[in-house]
């Protein structure tokens, strides 16, 4: 007799919703957040644990089995607001008649008398003073909800053949959040003294709500744009990229922060990866003495053999980079690595280059500030000695024969730079000459391996002599510690 068929396993999710999470665990990963199968199932347990007409609880319950760290949360929130709208209600009442209530009694952030119509200036000053309230309320779901309705009411643009478009600049333009500083001061301050703790407290408050406020008028327009091209088109143009994804010579300002806390773990990979180890591996040179002497007790045969102690020091390592404008955003990042590195390695030295070279360890005290230092690389470095374009050949000999004794047999070889000679003599018996001198040597390349050898690029040449990499990207500079 048969037993009890088996019980499927994981949480009982509706086919529908269980599609729909599918549809988003990938957008999720697609935006580069690592979601696996394990995370994925976590996410459809949440489904059935959590309150589905409770977006934020939702939010969090699925951001909290999805992400794994913090830098991730921005792309996570925009691809839920895309995935997870807000529960769709009219639009807006007719002209003339008040929005209609929440099945609560309340007006879920909608103006309390009806707007004015045909009257774009005074729409815009009632929804304004609207604005002030709810800011001075603190109701994030009725800030969400009033939202929804400036878009609808100020942030159309002309219709065009592909639909209705909606502008988050137009909804902030005409209602100015930024200017209602002063006076969501002096509502939360009241009569209290100014230039104390209070103000300070109530001034970073007013800022947060007004910057919840624009994040939700960007998220509505998002949410509409969606309803009419589709959400995976939005999702790529909406989303930015994580750090670890950044473009290096694309990054911006906003992005060196979150790259300078990848490059801290990412150097002391590289720095144990690149030390120096012994060639007859854990044990160090064969004691002799000791050898012949313990053999005695075995009547002359050397069972047991005595090594001397190997010893243990840190690595040295010569970075040489392209600091020219092509790859001004790379050079950021690589000098960035350098100042990391110089906590693992016992000598680093660092070299830069556009049509001549120079040292510019000095910059890198410890604890000097990276962006201090790039900066007076570009000021005081002798980086330039004709006319400021890349003569990587140059470069090359002007190093090898000022600093002879830089590279040796115990030192490690780092070439960062794109390898665009400006069709100018790429000096490939100097380098070959320094990566045979060297222990090991690599060359690190911020430009699309399709690219290599196109134009003045001679990097098809270089990777002849020294091994190349692409690495465009803090996750590619990873993928190359970690195969290294």
């Amino acid at each position: 007799m048969s037993g009890p068929s088996p019980q499927p396993r994981g949480p009982a999710v509706p086919g529908g919703l269980a599609g729909h999470l599918d549809g988003f665990v990938r957008a999720v990963r697609e935006a580069g957040v690592p979601v696996g199968i394990s995370q994925a199932v976590d996410a459809a347990e949440v489904l059935t644990v959590v309150d589905l007409l409770d977006r934020e609880q939702l939010r969090h319950g699925l951001a909290a089995v999805l992400l794994r760290r913090a830098a991730q949360r921005e792309a996570y929130d925009v691809l839920f607001d895309l995935w997870w709208p807000l529960t769709d209600r009219p639009a807006h009442a007719p002209d003339g008649q008040d929005e209609p209530e929440d099945a609560d009694g309340e007006d879920g952030g909608d103006p309390d008398g009806p707007l004015p119509v045909g009257d774009p200036g005074a729409l815009a000053e009632a929804m304004r003073a609207e604005l002030l309230r709810l800011l001075l309320d603190g109701d994030e779901e009725a800030l969400r909800r009033f939202a929804r309705l400036a878009v609808d009411r100020l942030g159309a643009g002309t219709p065009t053949a592909s639909g209705q478009s909606f502008f988050s600049y137009r909804v902030l333009r005409a209602l100015s959040p930024d200017t209602l500083v002063a006076q969501l001061l002096a509502g939360m301050l009241g009569s209290a003294d100014r230039g104390g703790l209070a103000e300070q407290v109530a001034r970073s408050t007013a800022k947060e709500r007004i910057a919840a406020f624009r994040t939700a008028v960007e998220a509505e327009v998002r949410r509409r744009t969606a309803a009419e091209k589709g959400r995976d088109k939005v999702a790529r143009n909406a989303v930015r990229p994580l750090a670890d994804q950044v473009d290096f010579l694309r990054a911006q300002q906003a992005d060196l922060a979150e790259l300078r806390r990848t490059v801290a773990p990412l150097a002391r990979r590289l720095a144990a990866k690149l030390s120096a180890r012994r060639r007859l591996g854990r044990a160090g040179r064969l004691d002799f003495r000791r050898t012949v002497r313990a053999s005695l007790a075995t009547g002359g045969m050397p069972l047991v053999t005595h090594h001397r102690p190997r010893a243990v020091h840190k690595p040295e390592l010569v970075v040489l980079c392209d600091v020219s404008g092509s790859v001004a955003g790379f050079s950021h990042f690589t000098l960035m690595l350098t100042q990391a590195l110089r906590e693992h390695f016992s000598g680093v030295r660092a070299f830069a280059f556009v049509d001549t070279t120079d040292e510019v360890s000095r910059f890198f005290a410890p604890g000097a500030d990276v962006v201090d230092a790039i900066a007076r690389i570009g000021r005081e470095a002798g980086v330039v000695g004709f006319d400021g374009h890349s003569d990587y050949g140059n470069s090359l000999e002007v190093f090898a024969e000022r600093w002879p004794a830089a590279v040796g047999p115990k030192t490690s070889l780092l070439v960062l730079g794109d390898g665009r000679t400006n069709y100018r003599h790429p000096g490939l018996p100097t380098l070959a000459d320094l990566v045979h001198r060297s222990r090991t040597a690599h060359w690190l390349n911020p430009e699309p391996r399709r690219l290599w050898g196109s134009g003045d690029s001679a990097a098809d040449q270089y990777r002849q002599v020294i091994p190349m990499v692409e690495v465009r990207t803090a996750a590619q500079l990873a993928d190359f510690v970690t195969t290294l």
